[in-house]
């Protein structure tokens, strides 16, 4: 397997895999550990610690949207708060979006009803201090193609990033320089005061 194989799968295979229930299914295996093996790999030439964690959903049900995420522990260790780089899989097209992302769930539970004005205003922000990154790193907003407080979290909490089309992930060489460009992004912004918020305005 390859980095661009593993994700072009799990575009290729969710929509289907979604009709039977997740325990054992080949492809929530893909999502928790091939996929994530695939990502260490194209991290191994960058200096770490990186935590990988892939997520088809919990228990017995399906994510709306599946997400493998790449994590500084000395930044955060989980998806729900701190900031990260993430791949998403949104549910209305056959694409994948590497972005860098700020927890959502922390955000939803600290916000309530104004999490989403409160992560994208925040959002603006933190694209300010990677300025030099919009060329490498353009996307400014990335759509899920679902309803839901997640999804729509998600959407609000990008901050920059790259969008893939499944014909996009047969460069692996691409994959892997785009992957080393956003850890860069990832670590100027902890350098440049992480999710220090003190100027946002909502």
């Amino acid at each position: 397997m390859s980095l661009g194989y593993a994700l072009r799968r799990i575009i290729e295979e969710y929509p289907l895999a979604r009709l039977d229930p997740p325990a054992k299914h080949p492809l929530a295996a893909v999502i928790r550990k091939g996929a994530p093996d695939e990502v260490r790999g194209a991290l191994a030439s960058i200096d770490g610690p990186f935590l990988v964690k892939g997520s088809p959903g919990r228990g017995s049900k399906w994510a709306a949207v599946p997400w493998i995420a790449i994590f500084d522990p000395a930044v955060t260790t989980s998806a729900t708060r701190g900031y990260y780089l993430v791949y998403l899989f949104p549910a209305h097209r056959e694409a994948v979006h590497l972005s860098l992302a700020q927890g959502t769930v922390a955000a939803i539970r600290e916000h309530g009803a104004g999490a989403g004005d409160h992560l994208r205003a925040s959002g603006a922000m933190f694209r300010a201090r990677l300025a030099d990154f919009a060329d490498r790193l353009p996307n400014e907003t990335i759509g899920l193609g679902t309803v839901g407080e997640l999804p729509e979290g998600y959407e609000a909490a990008h901050i920059l990033g790259l969008t893939y089309d499944l014909d996009a992930l047969g460069d692996e060489r691409r994959l892997r320089t785009d992957l080393t460009m956003a850890v860069t992004a990832y670590r100027a912004l902890k350098a440049r005061g992480g999710l220090d918020c003190k100027t946002c305005s909502v």
